[in-house]
């Protein structure tokens, strides 16, 4: 998630902020800012849809939408709009991007999707949250969500299962240790009610589950071609993070040589596509 890129959006200030993620602040009903919609495809009779949420153009669900494809799901990917009837979808996937959710009051889509998420994680509705989908979603579970103190975690590095992780019923597929394509440099604390899954040496919260929902920092959405792309677009914010961009060329495989990534994103496809059976609650 290249987040120092300038992003394209309407700045109105919904209400006051510290630099920090304020949940409270997230009662007030859906709002919205139309702006484009990026379809994959509409939604067919008697197949759930996974609404996909993306912040820009370029950031989309990529092998995500394979998997969850395979599982049944129509996937329906929408730019920055929460629309009403949204909240009784039977899955929302909430992107990355350049944003940040503690300055979710500089982004008034951002103010629709913590609220959307709130919503489903009281009524106990799957949500997925990738890179800062998962800190909107720690966010919305009431998690302070900030600027990391160590810097951008950018490139393909380790992650570490938790031992709670080893027991979940997605990640107790994984390996204890897998390489993950990042790119972020926010963070947030503890998020109450939620197991923590994975970590890394830098950034301790990596994955979590709370409830029916996931969220994960890393990116396994992503191809070493898309990683590359997001690269070749922000030389600065590579440069920046103290990442040579020709060792970066590694990853142009990937996820080829680490199966952990499609067993992952399988896992939670096949979690939500039962989730998405389940009758569901008023």
């Amino acid at each position: 998630m290249p987040f120092e890129r300038r992003a394209e959006h309407a700045r109105c200030p919904t209400f006051p902020h510290n630099g920090e993620t304020e949940p409270g602040n997230l009662d007030t009903g859906l709002g919205g800012v139309k702006q484009g919609r990026s379809a994959i495809g509409l939604p067919s009779p008697g197949m759930p849809r996974a609404l996909v949420l993306q912040h820009e153009p370029n950031e989309g669900p990529g092998l995500l939408a394979s998997a969850l494809e395979r599982e049944g799901f129509q996937v329906d990917a929408r730019l920055r709009r929460v629309e009403p009837g949204d909240e009784d979808a039977p899955l929302v996937v909430v992107m990355g991007g350049p944003q940040a959710a503690y300055q979710a009051s500089d982004h008034p889509f951002l103010l629709d999707e913590l609220r959307l998420l709130r919503a489903r994680l009281e009524r106990g509705l799957p949500s997925l949250g990738v890179c800062l989908g998962s800190q909107l979603l720690a966010a919305a579970a009431g998690a302070r969500v900030f600027r990391g103190e160590r810097g951008v975690e950018l490139g393909p590095l380790p992650v570490q299962r938790t031992v709670e992780g080893s027991k979940d019923e997605v990640f107790f597929t994984l390996p204890p240790r897998f390489v993950a394509l990042h790119w972020h440099g926010d963070t947030w604390d503890e998020v109450p009610g939620a197991t923590l899954l994975a970590s890394t040496e830098r950034y301790p919260q990596q994955a979590f589950r709370v409830g029916l929902s996931y969220g994960l920092q890393f990116h396994p959405e992503l191809t070493g071609s898309m990683f590359l792309e997001w690269a070749d677009a922000a030389p600065e914010e590579v440069a920046a993070a103290g990442v040579d961009r020709a060792s970066l060329d590694m990853v142009r495989a990937f996820p080829q040589g680490e199966p952990a990534i499609s067993t992952l994103l399988e896992g939670l496809a096949r979690f939500f596509a039962r989730k998405a059976a389940m009758p569901r609650r008023p």
